[in-house]
């Protein structure tokens, strides 16, 4: 393998500054992509799509829009994974930075469909379609970063800040949403208010790229040799992995069934306050701040398998309490069921998956084989989930009792999956490429 990287400085591992460098940088990254999915379920089903009489046609329109960006990442996959296993982690986290940052601001200046008709929906998916073409490397190959520089003993823990990061740009794109919800007239949020979280962007941009400038290829990446195009390798050799991870991955339905269709269902559907259901979202992700590294230190001392099955399985039970409470509008157990649904249980296997599945390749493929498994599933699970639901909700968007079970069903489908996989704590990165060699001579 030629990597185009600076070979003139020492291999060393930096595990601190790689997790710091990942958790930022996805924190900023995956506030953009999220602020999408938060917008859509508030205001963007309103002016970008024509008005309609069936009460949950626009909210389907615009979940539909958020799946778009879920469908084509696995296409990006594609084409930032054996970049980022080519030419270097960083190459492809600085450049998947700048192409979010700039098609979410260019969201921020779109016109509505009363001003420009069905140009708008159009542009709005143009926009969305190249935040998913971003999203699908970044994940990725910040993962292998704090992967490859961290601990042995530690590496559950280093990789879950990467989505300690993502959970904290999830939150604060709901976070941001709550003060134009809450304090600003409808008309003003619907005319301009809107627009400002997307603007926001650019200052995202700009913060992470001062950090991620700094960080360096791993050593483990600057010592590996692969002949073969990366591609090649992972459709040759690690196509049984990929579907494991794709299959895994779905867990994700959780989390679009609460960040986006619940919202929706609440607010258009219940009727309930914006800025108060914005506000379970920002608890439950407050939650999850505490719950991911958590569960990261018991990964790496009892196991990847038992505490990501635990986490997909629980999720997937607490969906059926937590849509009962939003529909009976009870605020005291949707705060609470939220936080344990989301904040606890998702969080535990949304905490380990980064090492769970990355360790399921070498280090020559693991940003493809990782970007292509996980990008697959979340396009199933993010481009359909939201529009599965308000399709089983009914044209009247209140049959919420079979979207919990869709939900559920999904999760155990997904804990199936796992069971398949070996376990790797105990295993060095050493061991795991040597194992991988092994199986493809």
């Amino acid at each position: 393998m030629s990597h185009a990287i600076d070979e003139a400085r020492p291999a060393k591992k930096t595990p601190f500054r790689a997790a710091l460098s990942s958790w930022t940088g996805s924190a900023l990254e995956y506030y953009d992509f999220a602020v999408y999915g938060t917008a859509a379920a508030l205001v963007l089903n309103t002016l970008f799509f024509p008005e309609t009489t069936a009460p949950g046609v626009a909210v389907l329109f615009a979940m539909g829009t958020v799946g778009v960006a879920y469908v084509v990442r696995p296409l990006g996959a594609l084409v930032m994974g054996p970049l980022g296993d080519r030419f270097g982690r960083k190459f492809v986290l600085m450049f998947t930075l700048f192409l979010m940052g700039f098609s979410t601001f260019i969201v921020g200046c779109l016109p509505t469909y009363e001003q420009v008709g069905m140009l708008a929906p159009a542009l709005l998916v143009l926009c969305r379609i190249i935040q998913g073409l971003s999203a699908a490397g970044e994940q990725a190959s910040a993962i292998a970063v704090s992967l490859e520089h961290s601990q042995e003993h530690k590496r559950s823990w280093t990789t879950s800040w990467t989505l300690h990061g993502t959970q904290f740009g999830t939150l604060l794109a709901t976070a941001v949403f709550i003060p134009f919800t809450a304090f600003l007239p409808e008309e003003a949020l619907f005319s301009w208010g809107w627009r400002v979280p997307f603007w926001l962007s650019a200052f995202v941009v700009l913060t992470a790229w001062l950090i991620r400038r700094g960080l360096d290829e791993p050593p483990e990446f600057k010592k590996a040799t692969n002949e073969n195009p990366p591609l090649m390798s992972v459709f040759r050799w690690h196509k049984a992995a990929v579907i494991r991870v794709a299959v895994c991955a779905l867990v994700n339905t959780v989390n679009m069934v609460f960040t986006v269709w619940s919202l929706s269902f609440a607010t258009s559907i219940v009727g309930l306050e914006r800025s108060t259901m914005l506000l379970v979202s920002v608890i439950a992700n407050a939650v999850a701040l505490l719950a991911i590294p958590a569960a990261a230190l018991l990964s790496d001392r009892f196991g990847r398998k038992p505490i990501f099955i635990i986490g997909a399985l629980g999720s997937g039970a607490m969906m059926f309490p937590y849509l009962a409470a939003v529909s009976s509008g009870n605020w005291t157990l949707i705060f609470v069921c939220g936080a344990l649904m989301s904040g606890c249980a998702y969080s535990m296997a949304n905490s380990i998956w980064p090492s769970f599945y990355a360790e399921m390749f070498p280090t020559t493929v693991r940003v493809t084989g990782l970007a292509l498994g996980t990008q697959i599933g979340f396009a199933v699970s993010g481009g359909l989930a939201p529009v599965v639901a308000s399709a089983v909700a009914g044209a009247s968007g209140q049959n919420w009792g079979s979207v919990a079970g869709f939900t559920a069903a999904v999760c155990v489908l997904v804990s199936l999956a796992a069971l398949t996989a070996k376990e790797t704590k105990s295993r060095t990165l050493d061991e795991i490429n040597t194992l991988h060699e092994e199986r493809s001579r």
